[in-house]
């Protein structure tokens, strides 16, 4: 989808993404640098990566790493099944590499072939991986518009300055002063000709990229009051922060999958409404039967909780077969993840009934995959009428009618 097309996206003809991802872990402590340590069994950059590729708008996504994790990135986008991202070999400091990452736009010699030119890139660490769209539109707006936009945050301390003999000499006012954080975006030409002319000394010692486009381009960044979820993983204490907000988030998200035949579908468009202001909702309609790549990429990009409905008279088979696909996406499962097998039975459908023997199959079944960390239910929604749920929304109703549900389950 181009950028322009999308009501949310920018109005601009291309954005690209370079993540910085090239640092030693030194504060964090450990043999592993923090953006490839593991949270909920899942490397923190992979984190960021993903959200940078739930921006539709979003063309490349540049992950910028030293030369000797260069293989263990390309492995981190295989497993996961990253798209739109290649991998750049970084320099010896922060500045050196993000320019190593923009070459890749401008310079053969650092790319087998170049990628489509951005009119504006985002510079965003590796290590902040809750970025929501959001702020990434805004900052990419107002880059547009100024040349250079980035993140801030009000201070948290105050900041002191000390003497030479250790003692206080004088602090700062604090609501003078912001944080800059991340992200940040560039109109391309100006942050690449910004980069071309710094000196050794402001690759080798400088930290913030908008310093740099003021200093060699006149571009003055406009800054954009940021959310407190920009925060970056540096100490350890942060990774057990990171974990904790991901479980919150995956609490928060579901999953309804439907067969392809329309009344399921539509059930399933009608529970995404219902739930969509609540929760974060993703529907999928496959045909189980014959296995769904993108069901599988959802499997191995994320532990969702899911809604399974279906009209068929016994659904185990599936259910057992949606399990086996979450057991090979080969994601640790360290928190419970809910499968809900929802069956519709119209009340005209005066000859079924549950079998006991399947019952029993199902609830064994349960429990046996409960010990995994999966928590397994059956539902059975009885329907007073059959009639087409959007014909229901014509004459003012907003779902079937249900009657005597029953649940089944661990």
């Amino acid at each position: 989808m181009e950028p322009g097309g999308c009501e949310a996206g920018p109005a601009v003809k291309a954005v690209a993404a370079v993540l910085p991802a090239g640092g030693s872990g030194e504060r964090l402590g450990g043999a592993t640098p923090k953006q490839f340590c593991t949270v909920q069994g899942r490397p923190l950059v992979s984190y960021t990566v993903r959200a940078m590729e739930r921006v539709s708008w979003i063309s490349d996504i540049i992950v910028v790493v030293s030369p000797e994790n260069i293989e263990t990135m390309k492995s981190i986008i295989e497993k996961y099944g990253h798209k739109k991202v290649t991998v750049a070999e970084g320099g010896i400091t922060r500045h050196r590499s993000i320019f190593n990452g923009l070459k890749l736009f401008s310079e053969n010699e650092f790319s087998n072939h170049l990628l489509q030119k951005p009119e504006v890139v985002i510079i965003h660490d590796a290590v902040r991986p809750f970025v929501e769209e959001d702020i990434l539109l805004k900052v990419v707006m107002a880059a547009k518009e100024h040349g250079a936009a980035g993140a801030i945050r009000p201070l948290v301390s105050t900041v002191i300055a000390s003497a030479a003999d250790g003692c206080l000499d004088h602090s700062l006012e604090r609501a003078k002063y912001r944080a800059s954080e991340m992200p940040q975006a560039f109109l391309f030409d100006i942050i690449y000709q910004a980069y071309q002319q710094c000196t050794d000394y402001d690759l080798d010692y400088g930290t913030e990229c908008l310093h740099l486009a003021l200093k060699y381009c006149k571009t003055n960044a406009k800054l954009v009051e940021g959310t407190a979820d920009l925060w970056k993983v540096t100490y350890k204490r942060d990774l057990y922060a990171a974990e904790s907000i991901i479980k919150d988030s995956l609490s928060q998200q579901i999953c309804i999958i439907t067969d392809v035949k329309e009344a399921v579908v539509q059930v399933g468009f009608l529970l995404h409404e219902c739930l969509r202001s609540q929760i974060k909702v993703e529907a999928v309609s496959v045909s189980l039967s014959k296995g769904n790549s993108h069901l599988q990429n959802i499997f191995s990009g994320q532990c969702y909780n899911f809604v399974c409905i279906n009209d068929k008279k016994y659904a185990t088979e599936e259910i057992q077969q949606l399990v086996n696909m979450l057991e090979e996406s080969n994601i640790p499962l360290l928190h419970p993840v809910v499968l809900i097998s929802a069956h519709l039975n119209s009340l005209e459908n005066t000859s079924f009934s549950i079998d006991l023997e399947e019952l029993t199959r199902m609830k064994k079944f349960a429990r046996e995959v409960k010990r995994k960390n999966i928590l397994v239910y059956g539902l059975l929604v009885q329907c007073k009428e059959k009639r087409s749920p959007w014909r229901g929304q014509e004459q003012g109703n907003t779902a079937p009618r249900l009657a005597n549900n029953r649940g089944i389950g661990t």
